[in-house]
C-alpha cells in the first residue's frame, strides 16, 4: 500500500476524491490537521490535535460498483478493533461502524463512492481516530468520546499504530472482496455493543425503535417490535 502524508488538508476524503484519477488502488492518505473533516450524515469531525489519525484509503478494486462496497466501513471497524486489541483495549462496534471503548466513541468511519458518467471510479474510505486527544479536548466534544492515550495514560506512537492498522486492512481485504460481510460477520457480531438491547435508529430523519436481535449475512440490522421483524440497511443508532 502506498502511503501519502500531508501536513494539513481540508479533508483527506476530499483530497482523495479530487485526485482519484492519478492515485492508484490501495493508496492511503493521512494528515496532521484537517480543516473541514466530516463524518457520517455530514457531521463535522473535529480536529483534536496533530497526533491523531485522519486517514483515507483509496479503493479502486473494479470498474463497476459491487454490492459488497457498502460493507467496507464495517470491515474497517473490525480492523480497527483488532488493532486496538494489540494495545490491550477492547473496541466495541455501534451499528453500522462507529467504534467505542467503554461506551465512548474513539473513531468514526465514512465511505464515499465516486461515479462519473455512469462509470464507477473508486471509493474514499475515511477514518478519524482519537489516538492522542487530551481529556481537555475530549471535554469539548458534545458526545461521550475517548482516546487511546487517555485510556492507556501514555502517548501513542501514531506511525506505529497507523502501520498496524493498514497492515491488518490489507491482510484480509481480498478475502473480504470475494466473500463480503460474511467473511467478517463473526468478528463483527462478537464486538457488537447493541445486540439484544432496545435501540432507536435514525433512518433519513425517521426514528425507529425495537430490540436489536440480529445482524444479517449482509450486515443489515434486524429490529423486533410487537412480534414483527424489521430489517434496516441504512441508519444510525441514536
Amino acid at each position: 500500500m502506498e502511503v501519502i502524508f500531508l501536513d494539513s488538508v481540508d479533508s483527506t476524503n476530499l483530497y482523495v476524491k479530487e485526485h482519484m484519477a492519478e492515485l492508484s488502488d490501495l493508496t492511503a492518505v493521512y494528515t496532521s490537521h484537517q480543516t473541514s473533516g466530516r463524518g457520517r450524515l455530514n457531521r463535522k469531525w473535529i480536529d483534536t490535535g496533530s497526533q491523531n489519525i485522519y486517514l483515507t484509503i483509496l479503493l479502486k478494486p473494479d470498474n463497476k460498483y459491487q454490492s459488497v462496497f457498502p460493507n467496507l466501513t464495517q470491515y474497517l471497524s473490525v480492523v480497527l478493533c483488532k488493532t486496538l486489541a494489540e494495545y490491550g483495549v477492547e473496541g466495541r462496534i455501534k451499528w453500522p461502524n462507529d467504534v467505542l471503548v467503554n461506551n465512548k466513541k474513539i473513531a468514526g468511519i465514512l465511505s464515499e463512492s465516486t461515479i462519473q458518467g455512469g462509470e464507477f471510479k473508486g471509493i474514499a474510505l475515511g477514518i478519524g481516530i482519537n489516538l492522542n486527544t487530551t481529556q481537555e479536548e475530549l471535554d469539548k466534544i458534545d458526545k461521550p468520546a475517548t482516546s487511546l492515550s487517555v485510556i492507556l495514560n501514555r502517548e501513542i506512537d501514531r506511525e506505529k499504530f497507523l502501520h498496524a492498522l493498514l497492515e491488518k486492512f490489507c491482510l484480509l481485504y481480498d478475502n473480504f472482496l470475494d466473500e463480503g460481510f460474511l467473511s467478517i460477520k463473526n468478528d463483527y457480531v462478537k464486538r457488537a455493543s447493541f445486540l439484544n438491547s432496545e435501540v432507536k435508529i435514525n433512518v433519513l430523519g425517521t426514528v425507529h425503535s425495537g430490540k436489536a436481535v440480529e445482524i444479517t449475512d449482509n450486515g443489515a440490522l434486524v429490529l423486533e417490535k410487537d412480534n414483527t421483524m424489521n430489517t434496516f440497511y441504512i441508519g444510525d443508532i441514536l
